[in-house]
């Protein structure tokens, strides 16, 4: 089996980014100012991503190259939500708002299954080319 890890871990990191900065463009502007804060939001949204995705097969061959596993990214990303809440709380020196927590773990997870049904669709492509 081939090795995904490299091309995952990328597309992974700039699924999250995106979502971090559609999530700042929904309130306004955004400009090279608000970088701090949205690492506020990306880096927690690294850390539990990479946390569970891992545990969930996640990184697998046998699982990404699968259509019918196309549930695990969304599954990993909204128990990750959660975590990314707190993290981000403490981050901030502030309470865990539900309702971002809710918000932030469906865009995230929409994202994931966007990115990662890409890819299985790129990674078909190229089977059927070799």
């Amino acid at each position: 089996m081939k090795a995904y890890y490299p091309t995952l871990i990328l597309g992974d990191t700039l699924t999250l980014a995106v979502v971090t900065l559609a999530g700042f463009a929904t309130h306004g502007p955004t400009s090279l100012d608000l970088l701090p804060r949205m690492m506020t939001s990306f880096l927690p949204l690294l850390v539990g991503w990479f946390l569970l995705a891992p545990l969930l097969g996640l990184f697998s061959a046998q699982i990404t190259i699968n259509p019918r596993q196309l549930w695990r990214p969304v599954y990993a990303m909204l128990l990750a939500a959660p975590l990314v809440g707190i993290l981000r709380a403490v981050m901030l020196n502030g309470i865990v708002l539900p309702l971002f927590v809710l918000i932030l773990g469906a865009s995230a997870a929409l994202g994931m299954l966007l990115w990662r049904a890409l890819f299985l669709f790129i990674q078909h492509r190229l089977s059927l080319v070799q």
